[in-house]
């Protein structure tokens, strides 16, 4: 990853596409936030490491602040039962929509941005909710 543009910091970012995973450094730096771990999985059909794994190694790294979390979803356009580009947005009948993982990530306390451009913004503002800025 191009490195000018990372900053250390509390914030462990992972996400299925490497585009997307700069896009979100970017936005945390430019808000003043920094990174603590940033890791692009890809995705290709061949798995390795996974969202779990990632959120697993956050969890217990003292330099990652487990709480707030800020997702984006693409593929609110996907149409159903098409792959959409190399991030695999794959929407299958009912299940698995963009709105579905939306619902459930609201559900479990996530801020949701419509946006990548929106990631640094939403994860300041909620930095600032909860006292974690310095």
């Amino acid at each position: 990853m191009p490195g000018y543009f990372h900053k250390p910091g509390k914030i462990g970012i992972v996400s299925r596409s490497g585009t997307l995973t700069y896009e979100a450094v970017f936005q945390t730096t430019a808000v003043g936030l920094g990174q603590s771990t940033c890791v692009g999985i890809g995705g290709d059909p061949f798995n390795g490491t996974n969202f779990v794994d990632c959120l697993e190694k956050f969890f217990v790294d003292p330099q990652t602040e487990d709480k707030p979390v800020v997702a984006f979803i693409a593929g609110l356009t996907a149409p159903p039962g098409r792959r959409m580009g190399h991030a695999g947005a794959i929407v299958s009948g009912a299940k698995g929509t963009a709105q579905d993982k939306i619902k459930s990530l609201r559900d479990a306390g996530v801020k949701v941005v419509e946006s990548p451009a929106k990631i640094g913004a939403a994860m300041f503002e909620l930095f600032q909710e909860r006292g974690l800025l310095k």
